[in-house]
């Protein structure tokens, strides 16, 4: 997918970004949950393999652009896979936080029409745009049913605090289980599928 012609990201607007310690430093909420997520994500060192031979290539990937906001589940998973991605192969990742950046978000929208997080913008050294990932994984999409089962039982506002409780322990205890664990891994092989489909 193509982003504007004159896009607003210019090698001077990537540099505004932040790192992801930065990033870290500078969230309001879900931090531990972040770390988590960061800490719990394993990388195929096939997937390490391909992305570095991808970047050793003459206009071969070098920058991610990641867009988020730390209130999201969907970023709260899959920016700390791209930061370890990133950390492993030497890809440079700086972070927007979307509502402050939204001319950055017009151009990647999700379906042209939704404003869907994170993005995962990929360019060459020379600052050319390889192409990017949003949101989450085909497999969170066919498998969102599981996830809406465990969700779905805290949506009732007069839950006692006891079955509250419970429930909530069950979703974080989803978050770390296998199937969580797989929809971080069916990231990183949609993004070297990405970046091997670009004709560089």
């Amino acid at each position: 997918m193509a982003i504007q012609e004159k896009s607003v990201v210019t090698p001077a607007r990537f540099e505004q970004g932040v790192s992801w310690d930065e990033w870290m430093q500078s969230i309001d909420r879900n931090q531990d949950k972040f770390r988590q997520n960061y800490d719990d994500t394993t990388l195929n060192q096939a997937d390490v393999d391909a992305i570095k031979a991808l970047m050793a290539k003459p206009g071969g990937p070098a920058k991610v652009l990641a867009l988020g906001e730390a209130w999201c589940t969907d970023v709260v998973r899959g920016l700390p896979v791209a930061a370890r991605l990133c950390e492993a192969t030497g890809l440079e990742l700086n972070i927007f936080f979307r509502d402050q950046h939204l001319d950055i978000m017009e151009e990647h929208l999700y379906k042209g029409e939704f404003q869907s997080i994170p993005v995962l913008a990929f360019f060459s050294a020379d600052h050319e745009y390889l192409g990017h990932w949003l949101e989450k994984a085909k497999l969170v999409r066919e498998q969102a049913s599981l996830l809406s089962e465990v969700t779905s039982k805290m949506r009732n506002p007069d839950l006692p605090k006891e079955e509250r409780e419970q429930y909530m322990a069950e979703y974080e205890a989803f978050q770390k289980g296998p199937v969580w664990d797989g929809w971080r891994q069916a990231q990183v092989t949609e993004i070297r599928e990405l970046l091997e489909e670009n004709p560089k």
